[in-house]
């Protein structure tokens, strides 16, 4: 029965609640089902039974959204200092520089141009594997020039977040990320260009409150847990029982937090629509 042995996950980027069963076969943790590795990649890592995504790296997120080979990243070595000298279980740099080693990224995000169906976009991704896909000054940084790039190129802007909020190792310096970011949109609004806004599982926190939500279509992929704090903290607050899928994609849709709830293999196609709708392409 060691072929049913539970292990890390092989998929890059993706957590420890949807993991691999050694061999080569996935069990979703929203439904339970079992499916192989051959059928979750061909679906583009979403749950065959229940449509559920599975967490992905940026690298694999961009190649499911532009066309083949048409991304030029940008900034792509831009680190995280240590103003704070943070320390807890281990000291922040030492964390920066494992996970850069771990991951091959040296930050929470990749950025740059590309094309969706031959439209031109700055593009910005978060990943969730680096530190919790946590908001520093880098990825605020990244977002304030992906926003110039699309001005520059007279484009749309797309952030696809996922993320469990900000970098709390970075102190004020990070929560200073919310309101840059989001003072720095009202320039891609008053440049008369589109936001996308795309929320992965998750998106919480500080990048809730900031650019996530102030998209021009807020877009989320199907039961992806969007808020600011977690449900059991928000329980614990109010000392009552939340509503069935409470924070789910689903429930904001109803509630009208988000504009659309897109499968996976479907938000292609939906965002070239937005952007021809939006641009005149």
């Amino acid at each position: 029965m060691a072929w049913f042995k539970r292990s890390k996950s092989n998929i890059e980027g993706s957590s420890a609640k949807r993991e691999v069963v050694d061999g080569a076969w996935v069990k979703c943790d929203h439904c339970g089902e079992m499916m192989h590795q051959s059928q979750l990649g061909a679906a583009l890592y979403t749950c065959i039974h229940c449509d559920a995504s599975f967490r992905v790296s940026a690298k694999q997120y961009i190649d499911i959204l532009v066309d083949e080979g048409s991304f030029k990243e940008y900034d792509k070595k831009m680190v995280a200092t240590d103003p704070l000298g943070f320390s807890d279980t281990k000291a922040y740099a030492d964390r920066i520089e494992t996970t850069v080693r771990k991951t091959g990224m040296y930050d929470a995000m990749r950025s740059g141009m590309g094309k969706i169906k031959d439209i031109p976009v700055s593009l910005a991704v978060m990943d969730f594997g680096f530190i919790g896909g946590s908001m520093g000054s880098v990825v605020g940084e990244k977002i304030a020039r992906s926003i110039d790039r699309a001005i520059k190129n007279k484009c749309g802007l797309i952030v696809v977040a996922a993320s469990g909020g900000a970098r709390m190792m970075e102190g004020a310096f990070s929560l200073m990320q919310m309101a840059k970011t989001s003072a720095r949109l009202t320039l891609l609004h008053d440049a008369g260009l589109p936001y996308i806004s795309i929320m992965l599982d998750p998106t919480t926190g500080g990048v809730t409150a900031s650019f996530a939500m102030l998209g021009d279509f807020n877009i989320a992929e199907p039961k992806a847990l969007i808020g600011f704090a977690g449900p059991r903290v928000i329980k614990q607050t109010i000392g009552r029982d939340l509503p069935e899928g409470f924070q789910r994609a689903e429930f904001l849709l109803e509630k009208g937090f988000l504009d659309l709830v897109v499968p996976r293999k479907e938000m292609r196609d939906t965002v070239a629509k937005l952007l021809m709708h939006s641009t005149g392409e």
